[in-house]
């Protein structure tokens, strides 16, 4: 599915956030705070937009595009693109001072083990950033919420590919996730002590920066 929609990918994102993930984006990559000459892993990467975004920010940087689907990683046409499990990444303990991942989380089959993954490649105080879809806090916003996303994922579906089907993976992905809130819990759980979060779209979209323990000793 991701190899299909590829091409496409960037105009989607931009599509559902109503134009506004360029500027969550570039606002995640500035909190970030990251230092002098960081290395950094975009996971889940896509077309690599955190990848540039830090790049444009923190010229001196090493980003690292990480994705699953080698067509995502053609067309980011990065430096340094992996292909690679989430769950199993090909780095050594304590390489990256950050971990940026946009609309990744819904599609690892265990959240869990990926955080962990990604606590393991991270140095002590480094911090992981995410930008992505959650469920609703308020119960009464959540049908709305899906609804809305299944007619626009189809609309596009219809439009770009003749397949109304193939944008709904995100309202279907969203029907069993996490709220924002729940995810900024399982970030502190997997060793993140420091979490905060910023909401969107009456909580259907949010950005998190959670930092690691700056004395952790693994």
């Amino acid at each position: 599915m991701f190899a299909t929609i590829a091409p496409r990918y960037d105009f989607i994102t931009r599509v559902f956030s109503y134009g506004m993930d360029r500027r969550w984006k570039r606002h995640a990559v500035e909190c970030a705070a990251l230092p002098a000459g960081a290395t950094v892993l975009d996971l889940a990467s896509g077309t690599g937009d955190f990848s540039r975004l830090v790049s444009e920010r923190h010229p001196a940087a090493r980003a690292i595009a990480a994705d699953l689907t080698e067509r995502m990683l053609r067309l980011a046409a990065l430096p340094e693109c992996v292909c690679a499990d989430a769950a199993s990444l090909p780095f050594p303990a304590n390489y990256f001072d950050a971990v940026f991942i946009g609309y990744g989380l819904r599609n690892f089959p265990t959240l869990e083990c990926v955080l962990c993954e990604v606590r393991r490649v991270m140095r002590p105080g480094g911090v992981i950033v995410s930008l992505d879809f959650f469920l609703p806090e308020r119960r009464a916003l959540r049908w709305f919420y899906l609804s809305y996303l299944y007619v626009q994922g189809a609309v596009w579906g219809l439009l770009l590919h003749g397949r109304p089907r193939i944008y709904t993976y995100i309202p279907d992905s969203l029907r069993s996730f996490l709220t924002a809130s729940e995810f900024s819990a399982l970030l502190r759980k997997a060793g993140f002590p420091d979490v905060e979060a910023h909401t969107f779209l009456f909580g259907g979209i949010a950005l998190h920066w959670a930092k690691a323990a700056a004395d952790d000793i693994r």
